[in-house]
């Protein structure tokens, strides 16, 4: 194995040569396949854990006693994705990716609505395209259960160490990491990166200017001036915009929780949940705008930071319930695409509607400051 690999085995995804012990571990894992069993077999099966481990084991063996490289993942993968996109989406589609270089590696800044679904429907986007996908990063607050570090690294996922504390410690992680992915994108693989840490629970899509200050970590290294080195980056925004919010429920109890008890703590498996319910519950209609890759307005961080907003404002895709609730009388809306907002609505707890309502007004709210600001100059 080479050095340059080497000096990333720590956070980097799975190589061909480690897929294969990869997927048998996920197979003689228990935990894992306890969760698969719950969700795909009948109850009476699956509380029979003896049966139903035997069950789920054989048919992975089945399935995936062949995979060894990382290319096979990303077809099983894709097949998944596709049964998701058919069974929770009533469609998903794209904008921009017409003008990107199929041949180019791109660092993919997108808003942050959920945390699976978000990479996995960018990924989608360039499969679709016929483009390479990217290598996902993912915080390591999510890997404390051994199947789900599988998982993610198998399919192409780089571990973000947040869990680094001592200033030491944080420095020599954001090192590596910004170093990552500046060998990742100059070997030819493109990246995805939320645009902050943790997913936007109030609608309010930020890029964190600390994000891209680890970015130019490797950048100062070469002695580069911080615009020389975003533009090397090829940093494209993506906004990714749910008809039906992932979680909004989920998401609101966290931020009621806050404002009345000035703190919440997740509990165990929280993560997990919202990823399944992520996967599993109904979107509607998904749109992914990719943007320009940012070659102006990127003398600093704060100046860069603002123009991956901008673009991610302007392209974000408005749905039914992005006007509903931002009160816009103007707008022509389906009667039906009306009537199952207000159902959706129904079932929120009186005490969170206001919260779910703001995290689908805000969007509509800060794409008319944007239009009105354009409009003045």
């Amino acid at each position: 194995m080479s050095e340059l690999v080497d000096k990333y085995a720590d956070i980097r995804p799975y190589n061909d040569d480690e897929v294969a012990d990869s997927v048998a571990r996920l197979i003689a894992d228990n935990a894992f396949i306890d969760v698969l069993a719950k969700y795909n077999l009948p109850r009476f099966i699956s509380s029979v854990p003896f049966f139903a481990r035997f069950l789920v084991r054989r048919q992975l063996q089945k399935k995936w006693g062949a995979v060894n490289s990382v290319e096979q993942v990303q077809q099983e993968v894709a097949k998944y994705l596709a049964l998701l996109v058919k069974r929770t989406t009533s469609e998903v589609t794209f904008s921009g990716l017409e003008q990107l270089d199929p041949k180019q590696a791109y660092l993919f800044i997108s808003n942050h609505r959920d945390i699976v679904l978000d990479p996995a429907l960018v990924n989608w986007g360039l499969f679709s395209h016929n483009m390479k996908t990217v290598r996902i990063a993912i915080g390591d607050n999510l890997l404390q259960i051994p199947y789900i570090t599988e998982l993610m690294r198998l399919n192409k996922s780089f571990i973000v160490k947040r869990s680094a504390k001592a200033p030491k410690e944080m420095l020599k992680a954001l090192s590596q990491l910004s170093a990552y992915i500046y060998d990742s994108l100059a070997g030819g693989h493109s990246i995805w990166i939320a645009q902050k840490e943790g997913r936007a629970k109030d609608g309010f899509d930020q890029t964190d200017p600390a994000l891209l200050k680890m970015l130019q970590l490797n950048g100062r290294k070469q002695k580069k001036e911080f615009s020389e080195y975003v533009r090397e980056l090829k940093i494209v925004p993506v906004s990714i915009s749910y008809q039906y919010e992932p979680c909004a429920i989920a998401k609101a109890k966290e931020l009621y929780h806050r404002q009345h008890h000035g703190q919440y703590v997740k509990s165990a498996g929280e993560d997990i949940a919202s990823i399944v319910e992520g996967f599993s519950a109904a979107k509607g209609h998904v749109h992914l705008a990719f943007g320009q890759p940012i070659e102006t307005g990127c003398e600093s961080p704060e100046q860069l930071a603002k123009t991956i907003d901008e673009q991610i404002i302007d392209s974000f895709f408005l749905h039914p319930g992005n006007y509903i609730a931002g009160g816009c009388k103007q707008a022509v809306i389906d009667k039906a695409d009306a009537q199952s907002f207000e159902q959706r609505m129904a079932r929120v707890p009186d005490e969170l509607k206001p919260l779910v309502l703001a995290m689908y007004a805000k969007p509509f709210h800060r794409k008319a400051e944007y239009n009105s600001k354009e409009h003045e100059q």
